[in-house]
């Protein structure tokens, strides 16, 4: 568990105490933390200040109340992405999650903009898996996904029949490393030729590129991802209330 900062008000120490036990794995995803009473009971602190550090922590996204039942460890739905910018439907018009396929895996040296990203030495070794992903056989999506050795190194020695079309929940079992928020930046670039040759597309093809940077709960970097997937798929869709 992280150390706690007494200079800090008594909300934020809570906050982080709590933070730093959901990070040390004292409660999962899905599991209820204490009751604001508990809290309050247990670290001599009024229930108002106890209640601004649950909020705080469900600002943070680390956290979610449920009306009558409890707070609860938020596990966030990251795929919820790839329908938010790509058409990803079967016949019936259904969101379909794209099937996996790693093409390459292995330790390395980290590129610098790899270790800039997820705050480490520079010269800190990282694992980098090339993925593809296809719907009915046919390629959608070409991705360069990039983790911490030190973390990530159950990824190494893996067979490759137990790697699914979900990374996280891989990265969760065999690594211990849960991953609690992303980042996400789109941009639109021409397509090189490793990544035609995935994608089976003219180089020079336009593609759209999701650049997400993965954070745990202690909300330290764990993987950066490039995905690419072809123009054609695009669109983009919020709710505005």
């Amino acid at each position: 568990m992280s150390r706690i900062d007494h200079r800090l008000p008594l909300y934020q120490r809570l906050r982080d105490e709590i933070a730093g036990r959901i990070a040390a794995h004292a409660w999962g995803p899905g599991e209820a933390i204490p009751t604001e009473a508990e809290l309050a009971a247990s670290h001599k602190m009024a229930i108002g200040t106890v209640r601004k550090a649950i909020q705080t922590l469900v600002d943070d996204g680390l956290v979610e109340r449920f009306q009558g039942r409890g707070t609860f460890v938020r596990r966030p739905s990251f795929d919820s992405s790839l329908f938010r910018f790509l058409r990803f439907q079967g016949p019936d018009g259904r969101h379909v999650v794209p099937e996996s396929r790693i093409l390459a895996r292995g330790g390395m040296a980290g590129p610098a903009e790899v270790t800039k990203a997820l705050q480490l030495p520079g010269e800190a070794e990282v694992i980098r898996l090339l993925r593809q992903r296809l719907i009915d056989g046919r390629p959608v999506l070409a991705e360069e996904i990039w983790v911490p050795k030190a973390r990530f190194e159950p990824l190494l020695t893996m067979c490759e029949d137990d790697f699914g079309a979900l990374l996280y929940p891989i990265y969760e079992s065999r690594c211990g490393a849960i991953v609690a928020s992303a980042e996400e930046t789109l941009t639109v670039e021409a397509l090189a030729p490793p990544h035609a040759a995935i994608l089976a597309l003219p180089e020079g093809s336009p593609v759209v590129v999701i650049e997400r940077l993965a954070f745990g709960y202690r909300g330290e970097p764990l993987e950066w991802r490039r995905s690419r997937a072809p123009a054609s798929t695009f669109r983009y869709h919020i709710e505005i209330r």
